[in-house]
């Protein structure tokens, strides 16, 4: 049989099933209880058992909670209905930025300057993150060199990445041409505070350049996780067909959700192309002339960003409902963002 947990101070009620720890089950349920590592070693999801009774069968051996009123959810299977008491993750300034070593298990190479690369932490660590949110490589040389999360935080058995090759840049250099699977990095994440407001019921306005597909992914897989049936709709703006570098995803949102719509816009149309060309954000005011009650969420190069905010603030759109994450390439010498 399953079981209720009530959490205070929020309120917030979910079911867990046979053998499902109280971590798994929020998580699948979208509680945001806190965590770290999800193997009982850290302490970052511990709080209180107010009511009831838990168990840790998955424990590792001598595992013990620091009093007898702590409870540590990512090992706690309930016995009985709960009330727990714990601090809920609410927004970027309720997650710890973390320094952790991960390994490159797998590299896909998806466009001519265009990989995907999967990191995996150490199996006693696991990354909590909003979607939308980035981390840093830190370099030999102390340098940090950041990259959006392509993943929605719910899949987050591997952390996922768009990296785009770099002229000159040293580190894509590195990535492109040396790295290989198995190679270890450190990385200091979750930064950044590019979410989605899951306060609002606004259709949304997707606005990708480039590589800045890969936050909005995070958006909008987080979102569909959610069950959000808010209007979307993304555009993607590339110089031409072979730039975009993931086509059939979103063409496949499409189909699973009669709510999300792609447009893919090309800058330097190949001979061939009959769809949308030109200025992604000049695409977005010929279908969207009276853009206010949509929120923005924008994602790309400095230039692009500037030009779309301009371009929608005289639209009628509040600065207040556009969201954006500006990609800093970095120079041969220097970090940046990807």
């Amino acid at each position: 049989m399953s079981y209720r947990v009530s959490v205070q101070p929020s309120g917030h009620q979910f079911e867990v099933e046979p053998g499902e720890t109280v971590l798994d089950a929020a998580l699948r349920q979208n509680v945001g209880l806190p965590y770290g590592c999800r193997s009982g070693n850290c302490g970052s999801c511990a709080g209180e058992i107010l009511q009831g009774e838990a168990a840790y069968p998955e424990a590792e051996p001598g595992f013990e909670c620091a009093d007898e009123h702590c409870c540590i959810f990512c090992q706690a299977v309930p016995k009985s209905d709960l009330v727990i008491k714990v601090r809920e993750v609410e927004n970027v300034a309720d997650i710890q930025t973390r320094t952790l070593p991960c390994r490159v298990v797998r590299i896909d190479h998806l466009a001519h300057d265009v990989i995907r690369m999967y990191l995996k932490l150490p199996d006693n660590q696991r990354l909590q993150f909003l979607a939308g949110q980035y981390l840093e490589f830190i370099l030999a040389d102390g340098r940090h060199r950041a990259f959006s999360i392509a993943n929605a935080p719910h899949d987050d058995e591997l952390i996922e990445l768009h990296i785009r090759h770099v002229d000159g840049g040293a580190f894509t250099d590195y990535v492109f041409s040396k790295m290989r699977e198995k190679t270890i990095q450190r990385i200091q994440a979750p930064m950044g505070s590019f979410t989605l407001n899951e306060n609002s019921d606004a259709p949304m306005i997707l606005i990708a350049g480039g590589t800045g597909f890969a936050p909005l992914k995070a958006i909008i897989e987080h979102a569909f996780h959610r069950g959000l049936t808010r209007p979307m709709h993304l555009f993607w703006g590339v110089r031409s067909r072979r730039d975009l570098y993931l086509p059939e995803l979103p063409r496949q949102w499409e189909r699973e959700h009669d709510f999300f719509r792609f447009t893919p816009v090309l800058s330097e149309p190949d001979a061939d192309w009959s769809g949308a060309s030109g200025w992604v954000h000049e695409q977005v005011l010929k279908e969207y002339p009276s853009p206010s009650g949509h929120e923005i969420y924008m994602a790309g190069p400095p230039v692009m960003i500037v030009a779309a905010r301009e371009a929608l603030r005289k639209a009628g759109v509040a600065d207040d409902a556009m969201y954006y994450d500006a990609f800093e390439y970095a120079a041969p010498s220097e970090g940046g963002k990807d």
